[in-house]
């Protein structure tokens, strides 16, 4: 028997569903107190940056345990694409990862690949971890539930991957496609410019 107190993903729940999820990035103040600073404005997610603020996995690991009790789903933007990023963020408690300049196919299936256990994926077994809230039960079925519930978003911003965005989407197990913005016009030699015409072309086809 699984332990009923482990962990589901209402946020990926309520978007396979056609719904919508609200919360917020965090870039600074990882006090103890931001969990429930979220949650009592009505935050489903918290989504903490990796990739820009130099947080560490001791860091954050005891933010994702504080949003386990108050209901907040914890997100992570990983620092790049390598395995151990994406399934680190993972066994540390996280339900999610968000993962910067994703540019083909390939790549997203890669991503995917480092979020599910085998056959399907590559991801490292550990369990009695933070993922599994340090309990028992039967293995097999943690892992299909953990696979089911672990949220892929893919960042498109970069020029290649606005042009393999349709196949990228197409991906078994990338459940949302985030535009990063910003970069898109770095990578498209025109920082900051949102209203350059090549900006509003690239993303034309897409919104």
């Amino acid at each position: 028997m699984i332990p009923r107190e482990m962990r589901d993903n209402a946020v990926k729940e309520s978007l396979a569903a056609g719904g919508s999820a609200f919360g917020s990035m965090v870039f600074e103040f990882f006090t103890p107190g931001m969990p429930r600073i979220l949650a009592n404005a009505g935050a489903e997610f918290a989504l903490y940056c990796m990739e820009h603020t130099g947080a560490g996995f001791e860091t954050l690991k005891p933010q994702f345990a504080l949003c386990r009790a108050l209901g907040v789903v914890p997100l992570v933007r990983v620092p790049g694409t390598e395995y151990d990023f994406i399934a680190r963020a993972l066994d540390c408690g996280a339900l999610g990862v968000m993962v910067p300049l994703v540019d083909d196919a390939e790549q997203a299936r890669f991503i995917v690949s480092c979020t599910r256990y085998p056959p399907e994926g590559r991801r490292g077994a550990a369990f009695g971890f933070a993922h599994d809230d340090f309990q028992g039960g039967d293995v097999a079925e943690k892992m299909r539930m953990i696979d089911a519930r672990t949220l892929v978003i893919a960042m498109i911003e970069t020029a290649k991957g606005f042009e393999n965005v349709e196949a990228i989407a197409a991906v078994p197990g990338v459940d949302v496609l985030w535009l990063g913005h910003f970069d898109l016009t770095n990578f498209l030699g025109i920082p900051g410019d949102f209203s350059h015409p090549k900006y509003k072309e690239a993303i034309k086809p897409h919104t």
